[in-house]
């Protein structure tokens, strides 16, 4: 294979798969999402994955041991941004490292910040604190619906969240809100405003998919960027067009939950003539590794693992397949927000069954590989393995 004709790209929103060297400055010393789910449990059932190479970059898997002969190329990737965000990762993946991490208000928000807020949206908030985002709308979803007032919190990572009923503040005018919000927090260096709409009754609230967020742009142009200018189709799946704050994509496709997001994926492979197919799949982090919930977490690596096999079935010899992650966001460490770990690296291409392609340094090296397949004029900061696969 020596031009590629479809990159599909899924990143498995925070899979990660054991503590990364630096994991003790972000707090994070000893996480393992992958391997401490699997001994919450009892052991996982991923017989692709297993077949892929998982437990050959990872080694620790209860349930999921090493192949004998890998099915893809495996490998794990360091993050040398300074963050353990999606944004971070996300664009890191394709090819911008951030230096300067996004701030964060482990305090809640500064009153300069939020009063300029209520000023510019004409809303009062209750809430301006660091919380789980099911927990804060139980404790008070009863006062935003008496008094109308939208929900605002943060967490570990660089966001600005805004929750809302739908019966009390609509749809749009929760989106309408947080696009100010967008603005406002420009000026602190948040990276993502996050509308959080969620319905039901007192005790039993959910959270719904109609979920929105608001990115910094990225500070230099991506491999999705690289891509398009050069006529290629690049279609984000999920809330890929959200991370990357539209950019870089000739078609987005919003999903509602994982398995939605891999038949999307499917049918987007179908449609694209040559190009980038970009998919993340957010339901383990934001269902399950926020919720500290490993036994949801398990059913749903299960869930990914049933359904990747009818991506790779639709793959021909001039496509090649990367499957990695943004972060970890171990559900067994007491904690509920994303951890400093590795992620997989599982590569499918025409000549990469069974080669180990080690731990790598830097994310950017999936855009580096792309970039080196498709032939583009981008120079980043990754080491390509285009050849060791192809």
């Amino acid at each position: 294979m020596s031009t590629l004709r479809r990159a599909v790209i899924v990143v498995v929103d925070s899979c990660g798969v054991g503590a990364a060297p630096d994991a003790a400055d972000y707090g994070d010393e000893g996480t393992d999402t992958v391997g401490h789910t699997a001994l919450a449990v009892g052991g996982l059932h991923l017989p692709n994955f297993e077949a892929f190479g998982l437990g050959n970059l990872h080694g620790a898997i209860e349930g999921v041991p090493a192949a004998a002969a890998p099915t893809m190329a495996y490998g794990k990737l360091q993050e040398s941004s300074a963050g353990k965000d999606s944004t971070t990762g996300h664009w890191e993946i394709a090819g911008v490292k951030t230096t300067e991490p996004h701030a964060t208000f482990p305090d809640g928000f500064p009153a300069n910040l939020v009063d300029r807020l209520e000023a510019e949206t004409g809303h009062r908030f209750l809430g301006n604190y660091s919380a789980s985002g099911t927990v804060i709308i139980d404790d008070l979803g009863g006062r935003h619906a008496e008094t109308g007032h939208p929900i605002l919190y943060t967490s570990a990572d660089s966001v600005l969240q805004i929750a809302a009923h739908k019966e009390v503040v609509p749809l749009e005018e929760l989106y309408r809100i947080c696009a100010v919000a967008r603005d406002v927090a420009d000026d602190y260096h948040i990276g993502r405003i996050i509308a959080r709409p969620f319905e039901g009754e007192p005790g039993s609230y959910h959270r719904t998919y109609e979920r929105h967020d608001y990115a910094m742009p990225p500070p230099g142009a991506t491999l999705l960027d690289h891509a398009k200018e050069a006529g290629l189709e690049v279609v984000g799946v999920g809330k890929i067009e959200d991370l990357f704050a539209g950019r870089g994509l000739t078609r987005a496709i919003h999903t509602e939950g994982d398995l939605d997001g891999m038949k999307a994926t499917r049918r987007a492979i179908g449609e694209v003539e040559r190009g980038i197919v970009m998919t993340n799949l957010v339901d383990l982090d934001m269902r399950y590794g926020h919720r500290e919930n490993p036994e949801g977490y398990a059913e749903g690596l299960k869930l990914i693992d049933e359904h990747l096999p009818h991506l790779v079935d639709v793959l021909g010899p001039d496509d090649m397949m990367i499957i990695t992650a943004d972060h970890g966001t171990d559900p067994t460490d007491g904690d509920t927000n994303h951890s400093r770990e590795f992620v997989p690296l599982l590569v499918h291409a025409a000549g990469a069954a069974g080669v180990d392609l080690g731990v790598r340094q830097q994310y950017c090296d999936v855009a580096a590989t792309v970039a080196e397949g498709f032939g583009l004029d981008a120079d980043f900061p990754g080491t390509s393995f285009w050849s060791d696969v192809t």
